[in-house]
């Protein structure tokens, strides 16, 4: 699965083992280029990368998504995460191959927004 994990999701905590589950990740943190993107800026990317977006920023990116679905934009996807700190790093990992074992085809999670 193609995935996006918003810059304050660690790299080395939860890309490096999406990674090594088979998914082919994109970390903010990685990018320095892409360091300091708004996040209407990160979903579009995603977007553009066909990628599903993980994030911890709940609060913008659930209406965000709302906002594009509005307009009739699509996305890749969103996984938003509520329920773990920052630092639950095995959790988040856990909680979103869950969410990939239960939509495992890239194309189902268009527009799709769940959370963990």
């Amino acid at each position: 699965m193609r995935l996006l994990l918003d810059a304050h999701l660690s790299h080395r905590f939860i890309a490096t083992p999406l990674r090594s589950h088979g998914h082919d990740v994109m970390s903010l943190q990685e990018e320095p280029a892409l360091d300091g993107l708004r996040d209407d800026e990160v979903l579009a990317l995603a977007t553009s990368e066909r990628r599903i977006v993980v994030t911890r920023n709940s609060r913008d990116f659930a209406p965000l998504a709302r906002t594009w679905m509005e307009a009739g934009r699509d996305h890749g996807g969103c996984i938003l995460i509520w329920s773990y700190r920052h630092d639950e790093y095995a959790d988040i990992v856990t909680g979103v191959e869950r969410l990939l074992a239960r939509m495992p085809r890239q194309q189902d999670w268009r527009n799709l927004v769940l959370s963990i």
